[in-house]
């Protein structure tokens, strides 16, 4: 029973730490110059494929016709294959997300996260034959890293993308379609160029049900909607201090 405490008291503690961090006012390291007249927009899901949600995003994007960011699972490939071609094959970006999902495995150590990166590559590639070299650190990647593990990343061929705008449908599913929706327009407020950050795990339907109206609101506002790739200026938060 004590063991069961802990263990949820652990899950709570790590779900508060991360909401935080994703509402904490962050400094950025762009490579994107947020000059431009031209309003840009990078709808991204992390935390998929999920055999409902997901296909239920493929369905709104297509209805709407634009085009998202995929930040996939690796340990949740296999089983749901033809998802992943669904997404590949609809002109979608896929990119990596990690292979367990598991932040105190993946953030043991620079050659844990790695491994874990490389393993879904692997993972996509046996499913849509193309090796993804564009990733997200669970949780974004404060506090884990710097300039050498930049380097690194890079010398695999991988580039980091966070986000700059949010809503909190990774941390409170159950927030409404209509909160979900005033978020994405809170957050974005500033930004010419927006990465935005959404999930399309199991339980993310009530961001099912906010998308369109997301959609629709930046559609009014003139934004240009794109997918991120290798030739993407990366967008990442400010490198750890050593």
């Amino acid at each position: 029973m004590k063991n069961k405490f802990l263990s949820i008291l652990c899950f709570l503690l790590t779900g508060f730490i991360l909401y935080t961090l994703s509402n904490i006012d962050i400094t950025y390291r762009a490579a994107i110059d947020d000059s431009s007249t031209v309003k840009t927009i990078y709808l991204t899901f992390d935390d998929g494929p999920s055999y409902k949600i997901t296909n239920q995003i493929l369905d709104i994007l297509k209805e709407k016709e634009v085009k998202a960011t995929f930040f996939l699972i690796g340990n949740k490939v296999e089983d749901r294959a033809e998802i992943v071609k669904r997404i590949y094959n609809e002109e979608h970006s896929i990119g990596l997300h990690s292979y367990t999902h598991k932040i105190k495995q993946i953030y043991k150590s620079e050659d844990t996260f790695i491994e874990e990166m490389k393993k879904t590559e692997d993972t996509v590639y046996s499913v849509i034959g193309v090796r993804p070299k564009i990733i997200r650190f669970p949780g974004g990647s404060t506090g884990h890293l710097d300039e050498d593990f930049h380097e690194k990343l890079h010398e695999l061929g991988y580039k980091v993308y966070d986000w700059n705008a949010r809503i909190s449908d990774g941390y409170v599913p159950s927030k409404s379609p209509d909160v979900l929706y005033k978020e994405a327009i809170k957050t974005s407020q500033k930004w010419n160029t927006v990465f935005l950050l959404m999930h399309c795990s199991e339980t993310d339907k009530n961001t099912v049900v906010a998308l369109p109206k997301i959609i629709d609101y930046f559609k009014e506002k003139g934004y240009v909607f794109e997918t991120i790739n290798e030739d993407t200026p990366e967008y990442y938060f400010r490198y750890k201090k050593r």
